[in-house]
C-alpha cells in the first residue's frame, strides 16, 4: 500500500497500492447489514467514473505513470468481526 484516505477537492481515494508497473485504487465500502443492499451496490456507475477521475488526479499530483486499475472491497461486519469480505477487480 502506498497511501490511504487521499483527499483532494473532488473527493477521496480509500487505498492506493502498487502492482507491478501499475497502480490499484481501491474503494472500500463497509456495512453492518444488507438491509439496504450489499456494500458494493453503493458503487454506482457514476461513482466508478468519479473514482477513475480521482485516480488520474492522484497520478498527476504524484507525477506517476503506468496502468491504472480500480477495485472495490465490500465488507460486512457482524458485531466486532468481519462476517464477509468481497474484492472485485477492475470495476471501472
Amino acid at each position: 500500500m502506498i497511501e490511504r484516505n487521499w483527499r483532494c477537492p473532488s473527493g477521496e481515494l480509500d487505498i492506493i497500492a502498487r502492482r507491478g508497473r501499475g497502480f490499484v485504487f481501491v474503494e472500500v465500502k463497509t456495512r453492518r447489514s444488507t438491509r439496504f443492499g450489499h456494500p458494493l451496490e453503493a458503487i454506482t456507475p457514476d461513482k466508478a467514473l468519479r473514482l477513475r477521475t480521482l485516480a488520474r488526479a492522484w497520478m498527476r499530483e504524484h507525477d506517476a505513470s503506468g496502468p491504472i486499475r480500480i477495485d472495490a472491497v465490500g465488507i460486512l461486519i457482524q458485531g466486532s468481526a468481519v462476517d464477509r469480505l468481497d474484492h472485485v477487480e477492475g470495476i471501472a
